[in-house]
């Protein structure tokens, strides 16, 4: 059937946002100049990286001035509270723009459009090519990675045809820079030719982001609707498509996420009435997109697309990640998303439970955060954990801190830190500001103390920890029993880094602000009676690589959590239990085995999830000692003798910093939770509750 418009895919550097903004909403003031290309000729688009130098993370841009530098390092996370989206755009706008567009738009080949106003970007980054779906009405912006796609698909163009058109930018990109990774987002059916393309060309690093994949349409309502079509008046054919809309995209919830944040009830139904009445008022665009002949056809090219995806899934042996919405209306994504898991050797899934098909165009989702949070985003053939990092923007830092925003009500954090001249201090002004500084301390019951840490370290001091964390966070040496990986992407997100020889090298060499627990896991997960007990090994381990790099070691301790819960159900107890034995014994097997050759306490630990009885809050207490020097001892700790005499006094260290912190709440009057609320009632919910005195 002859047509009214071309097909646009996207394909851009795969970039992050500096502007804290996620979702359509966030980024469609970004939406005005684009190069637009008939033979795949791409321009750069953006990306803003940073670097860590003093451990800081700071835009890589010509600094002129005193005043501009300053502006520059300002603490962009000291307040989340007054992190907003900016330049969001209403409904309407969104509708108008589009619709001009689409009015604009003429018959011609697929065509791939570069988004050029993002800013700058750095010269390694890797190519992100987007295909969209075969949606009725799409454009959308996600976080920094800023797409654009129309899909008014009214040209004949068979399967084959569009895959070979996806492939020669593949081999077009790969040949110009065959080091660096190329990544494909393909929703529904774009996922379809994204698997094509994948199993076509294994010579190229293709990493493939697949959201709902249309690969399970033979078990979507869809397929029986293709015969329904066949017969279906022209007429009817607007209310179907806009049916399909309603099942794909939630206009409703998308309307009212639109608006819902920071406005008075009577702003928000103002606006989400305004915003449904557009909606309703683009129909006549929508029917122009779609008669009942494209309908048609849209639904024959995601049978081909499927059945062919699917016959080519046991070539794909590239990195993959699923993205699927556990409210599908259109596809079973959940349930696709879980075979294809089992399929695919190199794949891991997010499960979005909340969300419909139209996964992109929801406000609450950001492409850039689930990439980055999974640990996909590399620039080179392998992922390094270090260089590859891209610091949370502010609008991710604001979700982590709301989402652990009732830990930080309920423990009232109390900070203490050690000046130079040794006095103790309320704050971490006592803190290093210049790297590299290595934080090694006390492993709290399940690492309670890890969010508040982190967390005030960023607000306070603009220091960004990057935490020495066990495996289990990152991979799994088998699969069973153990939490999905997507448990933990907060802390990659945050920074955290597996432990290694090579990434501690990493990680001093660039400066960066490291946290340490040399009691790992045993520390984290012990028994009862013992709180508070360092389970450190009998020989040093981090010294000597301190000292090579002329690192701070600041020791601390942290007390606490003897006030938020008891716990009542170890590891010891359970062991008693044969099926809880059993269990125990297949969660250990799950996991990347640590210190093989150690013995004693702290060789390989089992892990367990230990029983705890929940308390009234009591409140937690951080206390870091002064900075243990290393630069001018560099020769000096190459000795064993030596470097283990600096080992055994930083674990003195951190043993009188936590018997410091035990005598001195004992002095708090607001170590109580109701003490503290009724402080905060009568001084305000954000003052800072009083402590013991120094």
């Amino acid at each position: 059937m002859a047509a009214t418009g071309p097909s646009l895919f996207v394909a851009s550097p795969l970039v992050t946002s500096t502007a804290g903004n996620s979702g359509r909403n966030r980024c469609l003031s970004s939406f005005r100049a684009m190069a637009v290309s008939a033979d795949q000729k791409s321009s750069p688009a953006t990306v803003a990286t940073r670097s860590t130098e003093n451990g800081r993370w700071l835009e890589e841009k010509n600094r002129k001035g005193r005043k501009e530098e300053e502006e520059l390092t300002s603490n962009i996370y000291s307040n989340p509270q007054e992190i907003t989206d900016e330049n969001g755009k209403t409904l309407r706008e969104y509708f108008q723009e589009c619709k001009d567009l689409m009015i604009q738009s003429k018959a011609g080949p697929p065509l791939w459009f570069t988004p050029l106003e993002c800013g700058s970007h750095a010269p390694d980054s890797p190519l992100l090519l987007f295909l969209p779906g075969l949606n009725f009405f799409f454009i959308f912006f996600f976080g920094g990675l800023m797409a654009w796609g129309l899909d008014f698909l009214n040209i004949i163009i068979n399967w084959e045809n569009l895959v070979k058109l996806v492939e020669r930018t593949v081999r077009s990109e790969y040949k110009r820079s065959p080091d660096r990774p190329i990544y494909i987002v393909g929703e529904s059916l774009g996922a379809c030719i994204a698997l094509d393309v994948a199993a076509r060309n294994p010579d190229v690093d293709l990493v493939l982001i697949l959201a709902n994949p249309a690969t399970s349409f033979s078990r979507s309502q869809l397929l029986s609707l293709i015969p329904v079509l066949q017969v279906m008046p022209d007429q009817l054919s607007l209310y179907f498509s806009y049916m399909l809309n309603l099942a794909s995209g939630d206009p409703l919830r998308m309307a009212f996420e639109n608006v819902a944040k920071g406005l008075m009830p009577h702003q928000m139904v103002g606006e989400l009435t305004q915003d449904l009445v557009a909606m309703s008022s683009y129909l006549c665009v929508l029917a122009d997109m779609l008669p009942r002949e494209t309908l048609l056809w849209k639904l024959q090219m995601l049978k081909s697309a499927s059945s062919s995806a699917n016959s080519h899934l046991h070539a794909i042996k590239n990195q993959a990640l699923l993205l699927c919405s556990g409210k599908d209306q259109l596809f079973p994504s959940e349930e696709e998303a879980q075979r294809l898991y089992r399929m695919l050797p190199k794949c891991e899934k997010r499960v979005f439970e909340e969300s419909g098909h139209f996964l992109f165009l929801e406000d609450g989702f950001d492409l850039v955060t689930a990439i980055k949070g999974a640990s996909f985003y590399r620039q080179g053939k392998y992922l390094d954990y270090v260089s590859d990092y891209i610091p949370p923007t502010p609008y991710e830092f604001k979700k982590i801190y709301e989402s652990n925003r009732w830990v930080l009500a309920v423990t009232s954090p109390v900070m203490l830190s050690t000046l130079d001249d040794g006095k103790v201090v309320r704050g971490l002004a006592g803190i290093p500001s210049e790297g590299p500084v290595l934080y090694v301390g006390y492993h709290m019951l399940l690492g309670f103390e890890l969010a508040p840490l982190v967390l005030q370290f960023l607000m306070e001091r603009n220091i960004l920890l990057r935490g020495i964390a066990h495996p289990m966070m990152f991979t799994r040496a088998k699969e069973g029993r153990m939490l999905d990986l997507g448990s933990f992407d907060t802390y990659r997100l945050m920074g955290a880094v597996p432990v290694s020889g090579s990434n501690f090298y990493k990680l001093l060499s660039s400066k960066s602000h490291a946290l340490l627990y040399p009691g790992g896991v045993r520390e984290a997960l012990h028994r009862k009676g013992e709180e508070y007990k360092l389970f450190w090994p009998e020989q040093s381990e981090f010294v000597r690589m301190a000292s090579r790099f002329g690192a701070k070691i600041v020791p601390f301790g942290v007390v606490g959590e003897d006030d938020v819960g008891e716990l009542v159900f170890d590891y010891n107890d359970q062991m008693q239990i044969p099926s809880l034995r059993t269990f125990i014994k297949e969660l250990t097997e799950e996991v990347v085995h640590l210190r093989i050759d150690a013995s004693g306490e702290v060789s390989n630990q089992d892990v367990y999830l230990p029983g705890v009885v929940p308390k009234l809050p009591g409140r937690f207490y951080y206390y870091f000692g002064k900075p243990i020097e290393t630069k001018e001892r560099k020769e000096e700790l190459r000795n064993r003798e030596r470097a283990h005499e600096v080992y055994l006094h930083v674990k003195t260290e951190v043993e009188k910093c936590i018997a410091y912190l035990k005598e001195k709440r004992e002095e708090d009057p607001y170590r109580n939770l109701m003490t503290r609320l009724v402080y905060q009632a009568t001084h305000g919910f954000e003052a800072q509750v009083p402590t013991f005195e120094l």
